[in-house]
């Protein structure tokens, strides 16, 4: 089978899952793989987006895997870890500790202008914002999604109101209801797209892990726009 015809094979099962190729999979192939970091929001990605006193911004195993694998990929293409942060607008303790847990390079939470997040980034580590992928789920999201060169949007509600722009300022979707995660869902199609096979990844994910840890930079936290703390992780 050609590329193409592997390519459009790929955007076929995703679509019949639900998902949406708002751009054609040959081009955002090409865009994965000249990606070199990755940015997550927190609320409606990595969970439902549900909030209440006593409920928890939570997240699912399967999607820490798609982190993994998606991470993994893009190191094996590029020989480097891509840059690696959640950007959140709440304080969400869980955020920092999945950070932590999953070796990410930056958690910036309190933020109201996600724009800004993106400029320091590209600044401090010197990626540019066309080699970012950002995941996002609504309206506060666009500007710093507009940014990044690849934008993958999670729809957890066909009735939100920010969902026709979103669908605009998006190459890639993930639906979803509810609380059934989907970031695995979307992580792995970029990661076939990429032309990593998924089997591989799963094989090498968890070992790669384990050896690449020394390579890992202290998790860097900004809360309410303050001054980072270099938290280093044994």
């Amino acid at each position: 089978m050609s590329p193409d015809a592997t390519l459009a094979a790929i955007q076929q099962r995703f679509e019949s899952a639900g998902g949406r190729f708002v751009t054609a999979a040959t081009a955002i192939a090409a865009t994965v793989r000249q990606c070199r970091g990755i940015v997550f929001d927190w609320d409606g990605v990595f969970n439902s987006g549900r909030k209440g006193e006593g409920t928890h911004s939570g997240f699912s195993e399967a999607d820490s895997m798609g982190t993994n694998m998606l991470r993994y990929g893009l190191w094996r293409m590029s020989g480097s870890l891509p840059f690696t942060a959640i950007i959140s607008g709440e304080n969400n303790p869980t955020a920092i500790r999945f950070a932590e847990r999953e070796h990410f390079n930056a958690v910036f939470t309190g933020i109201r202008d996600k724009r800004e997040v993106i400029e320091k980034i590209s600044t401090n580590n010197g990626v540019a914002p066309e080699q970012l992928a950002c995941i996002f789920d609504d309206i506060n999201d666009l500007g710093m999604a507009g940014m990044c060169g690849l934008r993958l949007t999670m729809i957890r509600s066909p009735h939100n109101p920010a969902m026709p722009r979103s669908l605009m300022s998006s190459k890639m979707q993930a639906s979803c209801s509810g609380a059934t995660p989907s970031i695995a869902e979307i992580l792995s199609m970029t990661l076939r797209l990429s032309r990593m096979p998924v089997k591989t990844a799963l094989k090498c994910s968890r070992s790669a892990k384990r050896t690449a840890v020394g390579l890992f930079s202290p998790l860097m936290i900004a809360v309410n726009g303050n001054e980072p703390d270099m938290r280093h992780r044994p």
